[in-house]
């Protein structure tokens, strides 16, 4: 999880994600239709991908994508990004993270 946490910790919004999978790409236009810069890892194609993926599952994530990281904290996946979203929670964490200001 070293390189996982390493790399979360950089940004202020972290998606590890897979070119191919529509929920990872639902998610990223849902984090930046809010004006967040996430930096994206598309672990399909990265050179260390398998090696991040391996450490995404052995944190116990299934699916591995799209995992999402708010102020270097793991907030999770589709279904609890979706969730924080309709109750209202998603814009004040991501103000709180420093992604966006307004």
């Amino acid at each position: 999880m070293d390189s996982v946490r390493s790399l979360a910790s950089c940004k202020p919004v972290v998606i590890f994600s897979k070119s191919s999978c529509f929920m990872s790409h639902s998610i990223k236009s849902l984090v930046t239709s809010f004006g967040a810069n996430a930096t994206v890892y598309e672990l399909d194609e990265l050179p260390n991908g398998q090696q991040l993926e391996r450490e995404l599952v052995a944190s116990g994530l299934r699916p591995t994508v799209p995992a999402v990281y708010i102020g270097g904290d793991f907030v999770g996946g589709e279904n609890e990004i979706m969730s924080l979203h309709l109750k209202g929670q998603l814009v004040p964490l991501l103000k709180k993270a420093k992604a966006i200001w307004v």
